[in-house]
């Protein structure tokens, strides 16, 4: 009778759950805070998405004088700054996808699993941690590469201000392009699970996709590049909207989205489904 009851009183007393939440984001945020890589790859992307930036902008000042005025008359002084976080995005991209295949390819996904029984968890908490981490790196890098640019253009070509319309819009889409590159390339890791696999994925979606468009008739480039993430960042980042342009910038935002909501549910799908 006495062992019963004590073994009644072990079962009632430990909770259904064996994890909250706010544990799982502490879990992660030490995962992701504990590892050379995020190191690196944040260091990368501040280094590409500022140097590159500035290297544009330097180019565009020394030949100024020289450019075409239907060139001049179009020049975007923002995006040309900006120009670095579309080569950026592959680093930040690169971080993403060993977020979650990192923990396939050393075994220890078996154990977040064992501690976190619910699968689907696991993948918000991913997201919130390195989503936080991301967006504030992206933004920085991407006002301290547009306060360089500036500097750099100002007395040899037009500059852009904060104040200026759509300067400011257009630099803190540099940020919100960087989050939805990373959550993207997240999402993908979650599908494919093998990290080199999901980094040519995530490569040829960036920058062989456009390649084959360009090479198709004229009609099918436009009707398909409006869609690809490059083409997206560039009207994201551009601070004059043309009328051009398929998409106005939020709304290329939205499809940007789309496409990471996407990436990150068929992910959640399969990570129930599938073994560890």
């Amino acid at each position: 009778m006495t062992t019963a009851t004590a073994s009644d009183t072990r079962a009632t007393s430990q909770p259904k759950d064996h994890f909250r939440f706010s544990g799982i984001l502490g879990s992660e945020w030490t995962k992701l805070t504990t590892v050379r890589s995020t190191v690196w790859t944040l260091l990368a992307t501040a280094v590409v998405g500022i140097g590159l930036g500035a290297i544009v902008t330097s180019a565009q000042a020394s030949r100024w004088a020289s450019r075409s005025l239907a060139a001049q008359a179009t020049f975007d002084p923002t995006r040309s700054s900006l120009a670095g976080l579309l080569f950026a995005q592959l680093a930040i991209g690169v971080l993403g996808i060993l977020v979650m295949s990192a923990e396939y390819s050393t075994g220890t996904i078996r154990a977040t699993f064992a501690a976190v029984p619910r699968r689907p968890l696991v993948l918000v908490a991913k997201v919130v941690v390195f989503g936080v981490v991301t967006l504030v790196v992206g933004e920085i890098v991407s006002f301290v590469a547009f306060f360089i640019g500036q500097r750099i253009l100002s007395g040899k070509a037009p500059s852009a201000a904060l104040s200026d319309p759509g300067v400011l819009r257009a630099v803190l889409s540099g940020g919100l392009y960087l989050l939805a590159l990373g959550l993207l390339a997240l999402g993908l890791a979650s599908i494919i699970r093998l990290t080199a696999a999901a980094i040519s994925t995530f490569v040829g979606l960036l920058f062989i996709l456009p390649i084959i468009a360009d090479v198709l008739p004229s009609s099918l480039t436009s009707d398909i590049g409006r869609f690809l993430p490059a083409n997206i960042g560039t009207v994201m980042m551009s601070a004059h909207y043309h009328g051009t342009d398929p998409f106005g910038p939020w709304t290329s935002f939205g499809l940007l989205c789309a496409y990471v909501v996407l990436t990150l549910l068929v992910g959640g799908v399969l990570l129930v489904r599938r073994d560890a």
